[in-house]
């Protein structure tokens, strides 16, 4: 069976949700928290895929969520049980609620019928977040998972998709983490163990073939 039709069988867009994971200005904008991760994303081409894929899915008809990590300005809630967590606290550029550094970054473009899931704790948009009851009130079974970090956010999300029963799908040039030749590495000998890789160009002649097909849906 070709990517396509394995993709085909997967991304019906009834079914299937869109998840960028900390694609928001403080993370991957030009003045983030982590200049590394940031220069990686946006100079990769990983943002730009993503912000294609958003759009895709909004031709298709398939729901979009975006995920974003924020913390209050007393820090109250917060994780601090890890070397992660501590040297957070102490970056010069802070991703505090109701800030730009929590926005969902350009050139990724957020749609009315998007939704926005904010978490001020832990590493995963998912655990302990109302991502997976969204998902499954929206009749989700398949997840394809964007953004950053390949470093621990993004393994983090397969996972616990894959572990409630969501079907994960990763375009493997739409995830970022540093250095930048860890990323494919990990998807090569973790993430392909648990979810089906594809390409950005894949799954967007799928979402592309999907708007083709449905009503008043213009193609990508």
């Amino acid at each position: 069976m070709s990517s396509y039709d394995v993709l085909s069988e997967l991304l019906d867009p009834a079914s299937t949700v869109l998840l960028t994971v900390e694609c928001q200005q403080g993370v991957v904008g030009p003045d983030a928290a982590l200049p590394e991760l940031a220069r990686e994303a946006r100079e990769s081409g990983v943002l730009d895929r993503v912000a294609r894929l958003v759009d895709a899915a909004h031709e298709s008809g398939v729901q979009v969520i975006h995920a974003v990590a924020e913390r209050r300005p007393d820090g109250r809630g917060a994780n601090r049980n890890a070397r992660l967590f501590r040297a957070a606290e102490r970056l010069p550029v802070q991703q505090l609620t109701d800030t730009a550094a929590v926005r969902v970054a350009p050139p990724i473009k957020v749609a009315e019928g998007d939704l926005v899931v904010r978490r001020l704790h832990g590493l995963s948009p998912i655990q302990g977040t109302d991502v997976d009851p969204l998902l499954r009130n929206m009749g989700c079974r398949t997840l394809v998972v964007t953004g950053v970090s390949a470093n621990v956010a993004i393994p983090n999300t397969v996972f616990d998709a894959v572990n409630r029963g969501y079907t994960a799908v990763v375009p493997s040039d739409a995830v970022a983490g540093v250095p930048a030749d860890y990323t494919p590495a990990m998807i090569r000998h973790t993430l392909a163990l648990v979810a089906t890789v594809a390409t950005t160009h894949e799954v967007l002649a799928r979402l592309r073939g999907t708007a083709r097909s449905g009503p008043g849906l213009r193609p990508g």
